[in-house]
This record gives C-alpha cells, sequence and structure tokens, in this order.
C-alpha cells in the first residue's frame, strides 16, 4: 500500500510538472503572451528560436524578413521573445525612443573594452558620443580646414594619379579593381581624420598591404554570429575547450587589433603640437583624448566613462578601431555600387560632369594634375549628386541588416499590439527601402526619384522619413556626415576628369545577404578614360 501511495504521488508530481511545462512552453507562448496577437514569420517561432537562427546562419535574414513582412504585415514575431519591424511609425518609437541596445553588440567591444557603437546604456552611448560628436557635424567637416587638406592630399596625390595610370598604361586592357582602390581610399580618408595624415594610413599608395589588410577582414566574416546569437552556449563551450571560432580567425583579429593599437600608440607616445599642417591634424583623437581628460578632471569616479578614464589606452584604442573599420568599409561598399552604376549610362556621367563643372571652383584637373577643392557647401546641395548617391545608398545599403533594440522594462505600444518589456525587436533598411508604397518599383535603380520637383512634396517628405542607410535617433550613424562628405569629393574627382566602363562585374548584382552587404566576389574592374 505504501508503494503505491508512493506511485501515486509521483504520477502527480509528473502529471503536475508536465501540465506546468505544456503552459509554460506551448499554451503560453502561443496563446497567453502579449505576443500571442502578433503574425508568426513561421509556426515554430512562439516555441523556439530555430528558425530565426537557421535563417540567420545561413545569410537570408534580410530576403527572408522582406517577404514575411509582405505577407504578415509590418509587425512580424521572429521568435519566442523577438519582434521585426518595417513601419516608419514603430522605428521613430523604438529608435527615437532611446531604447537600449542588446548584448548582441558585444562582438563589437574591442580589446576587451567597450566603444560608443557596442555601449548598451543609452546613458553611456551619450556622454561618449558628446566627445566627438561635434567634429562629425556637417557644419564642422565643411569649415574644417584639416578635413579640406586631408581631401585635396588624397584626391590630387593618391586617387587621380591611380586613375591616370590606369588611363594610359596599354598593359591593363581589363581596368582596375575599383573596389579595392575605394577600400583604400575610404580607409586614407577615416584614418586621416582620425589620426593626421602623417599618422594615418596610405593604403591607395601600398597595395600590397591593402589587400593583406582586406583578406585579413574577409576571415572575419560570419564568426561573430555566435557570440551575438548564442552568447552564454558560446561561452561556455569556450570554457570546455569547444572553440566556434578557428584560430586563423583569432590570429586575423588579432592582426588588424595590434594594427590599430600601432596607429593609436605612435599619435600618443608623440603628439607633434608644433606642426602646424592641417593635413596632419589629428582631428578626432584629439578630441577623444582631451574630452576624456576633461571629463576625468571634472567628475571623477562619479563619470559614466570613469572605467574608459580608467583603461584610458584601450579605450581610446577600442573607439577608434570602431571607426576606422566602420567608416572604411560602408563608404568603400557604396563608392563601388555607384560607380557600377554610374558606369551603365554614359549619358548619366555626362549629366553628372556638366553639374559638377558648373561649380567655381570645379575640381577639373590642370595640366600639371592639381584640382582645386570646391566650396563643400555648394558640392554638397548638388542635386544630380546627392540624387545619384541617395539612390545607391537605399538599394545597395552597405548595412541593409537589422538593428536590435531591446523594449524597457514597463513594455511599449507597437501599432496595436502592447509588447512586454525586455523583447528583442528591429527594423531594417533592406525592408523599410523596399516598401512599394513609397519608392515604387523599388527594386530598380532610379536616382530621379530623388531629384527636386519628382513626385509631390508629401511623397518626398515619405521617401526621406523611410530612408535608412544610417539609421535614425540619437544612435544613428555618428559618421554620415563624413561619409556623405568623402563620397561626394570622391565621386566628383573622378567625373570630372574621367568616364567609367565596365569590363568585369561578375559578382556585383549578387549582393551578400547580412548586417553588412557586399560584392558577392568583392572585385569589380572597371576602365577609366580621360576626358579631353
Amino acid at each position: 500500500m505504501k508503494m503505491a501511495g508512493g506511485f501515486t504521488g509521483l504520477s502527480c508530481a509528473a502529471a503536475a510538472l508536465f501540465a506546468f511545462l505544456t503552459y509554460r512552453f506551448i499554451f503560453w507562448p502561443a496563446l497567453l503572451s502579449p505576443l500571442a496577437r502578433i503574425p508568426n514569420a513561421h509556426w515554430s517561432v512562439p516555441f523556439s528560436r530555430l528558425w530565426i537562427l537557421r535563417i540567420r546562419f545561413t545569410h537570408r535574414e534580410n530576403k527572408t524578413l522582406f517577404a514575411v513582412h509582405r505577407r504578415h504585415g509590418p509587425i512580424v514575431r521572429v521568435g519566442p521573445s523577438e519582434l521585426s519591424i518595417d513601419d516608419v511609425d514603430c522605428v521613430r518609437t523604438v529608435y527615437q525612443g532611446g531604447f537600449e541596445k542588446t548584448s548582441w553588440y558585444s562582438v563589437f567591444d574591442n580589446y576587451g573594452a567597450v566603444c560608443m557603437f557596442s555601449a548598451r546604456p543609452s546613458a553611456e552611448h551619450s556622454a561618449r558620443k558628446r566627445l566627438i560628436s561635434h567634429v562629425y557635424s556637417k557644419s564642422y567637416i565643411q569649415s574644417s580646414p584639416a578635413a579640406s587638406a586631408q581631401g585635396h592630399a588624397i584626391l590630387s596625390e593618391r586617387i587621380l594619379p591611380i586613375l591616370e595610370r590606369s588611363a594610359k598604361d596599354t598593359q591593363l586592357p581589363h581596368g582596375i579593381d575599383i573596389y579595392s582602390v575605394f577600400m583604400a581610399a575610404t580607409m586614407d580618408f577615416i584614418a586621416g581624420y582620425l589620426f593626421g595624415l602623417r599618422n594615418g594610413t596610405d593604403f591607395l599608395g601600398d597595395k600590397a598591404y591593402r589587400e593583406h589588410f582586406l583578406e585579413l577582414y574577409r576571415a572575419r566574416q560570419g564568426y561573430g554570429y555566435y557570440d551575438q546569437e548564442m552568447p552564454q552556449f558560446t561561452r561556455f563551450c569556450r570554457k570546455i575547450g569547444i572553440p566556434f571560432c578557428p584560430k586563423w580567425v583569432d590570429a586575423a583579429n588579432k592582426e588588424l587589433g595590434d594594427w590599430c593599437l600601432r596607429l593609436c600608440d605612435q599619435i600618443s607616445a608623440s603628439p607633434d603640437t608644433t606642426n602646424t599642417d592641417p593635413r596632419d591634424e589629428p582631428v578626432v583623437w584629439k578630441s577623444l583624448v582631451g574630452g576624456l581628460r576633461t571629463d576625468e578632471t571634472t567628475k571623477g569616479k562619479d563619470s559614466l566613462l570613469y572605467p574608459a578614464v580608467s583603461n584610458f589606452r584601450l579605450s581610446v584604442a577600442s573607439e577608434l578601431f570602431d571607426h576606422v573599420l566602420a567608416g572604411q568599409e560602408t563608404a568603400g561598399l557604396a563608392l563601388t555600387y555607384l560607380t557600377w552604376r554610374l558606369s551603365q549610362s554614359l549619358e548619366l556621367q555626362e549629366k553628372l560632369r556638366t553639374e559638377l563643372l558648373g561649380m567655381t571652383p570645379n575640381m577639373r584637373q590642370r595640366p600639371d594634375g592639381t584640382i582645386d577643392m570646391p566650396d563643400p557647401k555648394k558640392l554638397d546641395s548638388l542635386p544630380l549628386l546627392h540624387a545619384v548617391l541617395t539612390e545607391t545608398l537605399r538599394l545597395h545599403a552597405p548595412i541593409p541588416g537589422p538593428q536590435p533594440r531591446q523594449t524597457p522594462e514597463a513594455g511599449c505600444r507597437l501599432g496595436s499590439y502592447h509588447v512586454p518589456g525586455g523583447v528583442r525587436v528591429a527594423a531594417l533598411a533592406y525592408t523599410l527601402h523596399r516598401d512599394e508604397v513609397v519608392f515604387p518599383d523599388a527594386e530598380k535603380w532610379d536616382h530621379t526619384r530623388w531629384l527636386p520637383g519628382t513626385g509631390t512634396e508629401d511623397e518626398r517628405k515619405l521617401q526621406n522619413r523611410q530612408f535608412w542607410a544610417f539609421g535614425s535617433g540619437g544612435r544613428m550613424c555618428i559618421g554620415s556626415n563624413f561619409a556623405m562628405n568623402e563620397m561626394k569629393l570622391m565621386i566628383a574627382a573622378i567625373y570630372s576628369n574621367y568616364t567609367s566602363h565596365i569590363v568585369d562585374d561578375e559578382g556585383v548584382a549578387n549582393q551578400s545577404d547580412g548586417y553588412t552587404s557586399r560584392p558577392a566576389n568583392e572585385q569589380l574592374y572597371l576602365r577609366f578614360e580621360k576626358v579631353v
């Protein structure tokens, strides 16, 4: 009888456990959770993250979410506690509402130190941003002697001579790999602005090291997945000797990190205060270091940035490493796709050249190869130049993937749904930029949609609201003004003097699907002809 009673008690406990597990992992997420009213991207998402994890692992997230939103609407559930949004009002709520970042961004820490981009609390991000935001403002860049002098030197002494040699060299009928050239140029631009031209890089001049650097950078691609999507499991596996990241990837990361640390140490060890050449002014480094020192003096341990001050060397390096890598890749990708599009139409190139040469001064080379720098405000206001660049950033956004945030503890309202706290929510440029209501024939590259006089005023406002190449809100890309300025300068310098023709664009149309998006073969061969 005692044994029978024991079995009965055990059976009741098992039944109770089964009922609890059924309620907790089936009925609650599928029927009773506040998220249960939101359309599911897949039948399994209320119960498991496996569907979205598989989509991300196989590099199909952007296109899959685009198709899901077309079927189910602007707010879709993609995991037990994860949403995808494709609505500008929801985007405003999340990104202008200051929702915190998630641990997904920890992979962007460098040297074990947080940078502005990876900082999770908004307050810490804002404190870091205040140190350098002024030197990235449009007004500062357009009036900066350093930015102008650095741009002039890179264009006249590095980029244009490369195109000149390629146009004259009969041994180069296949043209030059402009993808590699732009990756070099954007690195030299951003490194010059960070460290000064003398202490920066010369990737345009050192092709061998440039190609080595790009190979190291390629080695990293895709290996942040485990740390971003399964951080606890990944850390546990490392502890028991099961690394998901190959040793050669760790070696590539270390070499890249050491490279940036050398740049930082070099200027920190011998800041030349007597050099008056504006080309050599380390604009961002000076602002960052000066801001941190001031914060240390005025606030001490009470500062939100005290951890950065107490680990000064690595904190500075972490911040600048993030700037130099992001500043290179995003602008380099956009320039590659813009020249690819322009190279498909000599008529459009001629219209652009007419607009560019209408500036006074313009960037037409003199017989000795020298050029003038245009008025930055006039360059920025050129309608056709702005239209072709903006349309390229729309259709070929360098960062088209989701930008995760976390709903606040008290929850929020997205559309008609109440969303509880702690839910991961993300919008992505890929879907926002392909809304057929806002961008008719959205898969077509059509620069005219951005030209003044095209469409109604309301339609143009909708386009600008939906444009998300640099994100939005307080955490939008801090380097957007710098990127637009350098890209417009490079396109102006090139197409004021050359026409471009496609030689080999295999893989360019096949842009990869991921957080960042590159040409499949990471190359584009163009032939340049000097305009007479």
